[in-house]
């Protein structure tokens, strides 16, 4: 293909993306079936937090349910000093820092010595059971996107809000 004709079919392609009245937003594709989806920073609705994390924090589904097997992406937006005990996943947990600084430790037990802050644009794997614990400094928002169903077990049971 000729650099010309892939110029003009760039373009063209741009312009159409750039006209397009309406783009569905977040949430707005027919169940099971997969289609363009745009999420404004304005569009994310925010909620509690499932309660089997700790208080305080909020959470956005912006596509999929990460309760049921399949491709799923949420937010999570934690106040500064908010943290989550030693845990793991029954998946892999990818996780992208959006805003604020998310600090991630490894290990069965929180310790503050082994937190490694990630600032924005920040990515990290979590390999299928593997044991962490995280805590914010300031106003954070993380985006953890996977294959469901996504679940959190403590390692020390007691830490489960849950179970207060």
């Amino acid at each position: 293909m000729s650099r010309r004709l892939f110029a003009a079919l760039a373009v063209g392609f741009l312009t159409l993306s750039v006209l397009a009245d309406d783009p569905p937003r977040a949430g707005s594709s027919p169940a099971g079936k997969l289609s363009h989806m745009v999420a404004l920073p304005d569009d994310v609705k925010w909620g509690p937090a499932p309660p089997v994390l700790p208080a305080g924090a909020q959470a956005a589904v912006l596509d999929g349910d990460p309760t049921k097997p399949g491709l799923f992406t949420i937010r999570l937006k934690v106040p500064d000093g908010y943290a989550i005990p030693a845990h793991w996943h029954s998946v892999e947990e990818n996780l992208t820092v959006i805003s604020g600084s998310f600090g991630l430790g490894l290990g069965d037990k929180f310790e503050r010595g082994k937190i490694r802050y990630l600032p924005p644009g920040s990515y990290v794997r979590l390999g299928k059971e593997e044991r962490h614990f995280a805590m914010a400094k300031g106003e954070t928002v993380v985006q953890v996107h996977g294959t469901g169903p996504f679940d959190l077990h403590y390692v020390n049971p007691a830490d489960d809000p849950t179970k207060k």
